[in-house]
């Protein structure tokens, strides 16, 4: 595996957590009722920093290979998708129109992990804990929208 490239990967992946850093969660999130399944919050930022080294990894090692067109493709969808939600779900606070962008990250992590596993078995393991965590990541924002029907975004003049 190339370590500029690595870095490179990893680099994409800190711009998307950087919007977890624009948009915390705050008072206003402490306050939806959750489901009694949510993970504690000390989980999330484990859970994602876990994420990108692996995925930053399975990119590196794929964007060596012949034939990583659609691998490529579908790392870059899911991580511009990723770095989409967050503002969304807590910059906008909308929660319904989070959940065709999570729809659209699960498709897109989904294909990575097929491509990736087709080209390198390691690469494609490395998107087995970000499939598993999307998924959950996916019935707790269908969830918390579900047990907050009332919850309105927020209301942007001028957007």
């Amino acid at each position: 595996m190339d370590f500029l490239l690595f870095c490179i990967f990893l680099a994409a992946t800190f711009a998307a957590a950087a919007t977890g850093a624009m948009f915390p969660t705050g008072e206003w999130y402490k306050s939806l009722n959750k489901p009694s399944w949510v993970p504690p919050n000390w989980v999330f930022p484990v859970a994602w920093t876990s994420i990108y080294l692996l995925i930053a990894f399975a990119g590196a090692r794929v964007a060596v290979l012949d034939g990583n067109g659609y691998a490529m493709a579908f790392w870059a969808a899911q991580i511009a998708i990723n770095t989409l939600w967050t503002p969304v779900f807590f910059g906008l606070r909308n929660l319904k129109g989070s959940l065709p962008i999570m729809a659209a990250l699960w498709l897109a992590v989904l294909g990575c992990l097929i491509t990736h596993w087709q080209l390198d078995l390691y690469a494609g393991l490395a998107f087995v804990p970000y499939m598993i965590w999307v998924t959950v990541a996916a019935a707790l924002n269908l969830s918390v929208v579900r047990l907050n029907p009332d919850q309105k975004p927020l209301d942007i003049p001028n957007l």
